[in-house]
């Protein structure tokens, strides 16, 4: 069985593109059913955050090829793109290199900002969809579940965690940057969502004054609201309250924009065109491009949060050094698993075989043995199976041993299998 991945990133991609390939939940396990057709694809998952779209996969050895022309069109498909498109963005990683990107990202060693702890939970609820969908398999599951053993390896044994940054934290420190400082500002919220809540923490920790939650239901939003005590206001009454807003980050999960040009240049009227900024950390972006026209309106997204680099990060990344060293090695052992899990079904099959040529045989010569009950007549064809299956043990062993290794000339490494020469 191999392992395919392809995908798009920060590094590989503009959120313009990003934001036309991702994925919801419920789009998600729709594609995954469609994807996965037990031919070419056996098995699937797709990672859809504000910073990658992937989709890993598992399929017969001879079926690659065709495996990554079934994938690429998924993604042109589903993005609405023309044929081709894609191929200046998308990268593809098969086996050893797929299972080590798989690593890196559940380490946030591939992040844009290293050590951030959202991704790992990001891959968690990817492979969630993936079993409630039914496409995640025997191969998945054991990649997955060594995925997470690595991520909390690479979290105990390093300081890649230290010192907390992530993209809500950093959307914060763009904000001290075009204030100075955020103590006594106004800021909203647009979303209620775990990205909400890390940028309410942080802001709260600057010195803001007052924290506004725009959010369609009241009821999302009341945890965030009661644990900064924060208000909250409807979306539909957002126009209202956003000429109060000396900041504004929007992280919803909306397919189309919350906030229109429109919508800013009222708000910058009532604020007498006091500045304000604004950063769309969605993917899609939820507030309208055409905002940054707006005068004394500071518009960021989230590519331009990578500006934003503290000397956090910067230790961390002297931290991700150790960290890779991990990676390489839970990568050559899942390769052994693999490897295991692909000569399995060789090795019981060929045992059957054994077994069934033995029985063959008995039949064959069992006039020979005259009359026999029925407990004597168990009991040869227990002998007999038991005899090969001690004879083939010591050659079974070896398979095993060669596809663990994985060492062309492990076969002869051993020439005495049946121990002779002791």
């Amino acid at each position: 069985m191999s392992i395919l991945l392809i995908g798009v990133n920060h590094k590989t991609a503009p959120v313009e593109i990003r934001e036309r390939l991702a994925f919801n939940d419920e789009a998600c396990a729709n594609g995954l059913r469609h994807l996965v057709d037990g031919d070419v694809v056996r098995e699937g998952l797709i990672v859809s955050t504000c910073n990658r779209v992937e989709i890993l996969s598992a399929m017969a050895n001879d079926q690659v090829e065709f495996g990554v022309g079934r994938l690429t069109q998924f993604l042109d498909t589903s993005g609405r793109l023309p044929a081709g498109f894609l191929d200046q963005h998308l990268y593809r990683h098969t086996n050893e290199d797929a299972v080590r990107h798989l690593f890196r990202v559940a380490s946030s060693l591939d992040s844009m900002v290293v050590g951030e702890p959202q991704v790992l939970g990001q891959v968690r609820h990817a492979y969630s969809l993936a079993v409630e969908a039914g496409t995640a398999g025997r191969v998945l599951n054991r990649l997955v579940h060594h995925t997470f053993r690595v991520a909390k390896r690479v979290r105990n044994e390093t300081g890649i965690a230290a010192n907390a940054v992530s993209i809500s934290y950093m959307a914060v420190e763009l904000g001290k940057k075009i204030f100075d400082s955020l103590k006594g500002c106004s800021v909203m919220l647009i979303g209620a969502g775990e990205m909400a809540e890390l940028s309410a923490r942080h802001l709260v920790n600057a010195g803001v004054s007052r924290v506004i939650i725009a959010n369609r239901t009241e009821e999302t939003a009341r945890k965030i609201a009661d644990e900064f005590g924060a208000m909250i206001v409807s979306l539909e009454h957002l126009d209202r309250f956003l000429a109060e807003a000396d900041m504004v980050i929007c992280s919803t999960g909306a397919p189309t924009f919350v906030l229109t040009e429109e919508q800013t240049r009222k708000a910058l009227e009532r604020r007498r065109n006091r500045p304000t900024c604004m950063i769309d950390i969605s993917v899609p972006r939820n507030i309208d491009p055409a905002v940054g026209n707006v005068p004394n309106v500071f518009l960021f997204d989230i590519d331009d949060l990578e500006s934003v680099i503290s000397s956090n990060i910067r230790e961390r990344e002297r931290e991700a050094e150790r960290a890779e060293l991990i990676v390489q090695s839970e990568v050559m052992q899942f390769q052994q698993t693999l490897r295991l899990m692909d000569a399995g079904p060789t090795i019981g099959a060929l045992r059957e075989k054994l077994q069934d040529v033995a029985r063959a045989e008995l039949a064959r010569q069992r006039k020979k043995l005259g009359p026999l009950t029925k407990d004597q007549e168990a009991a040869v064809e227990s002998l007999l199976v038991s005899t090969v299956n001690k004879i083939s043990h010591p050659i079974l062993n070896q398979m095993r041993r060669f596809y663990e290794t994985g060492e062309p000339d492990a076969t002869q490494a051993e020439q005495d299998p049946f121990g002779l020469e002791e």
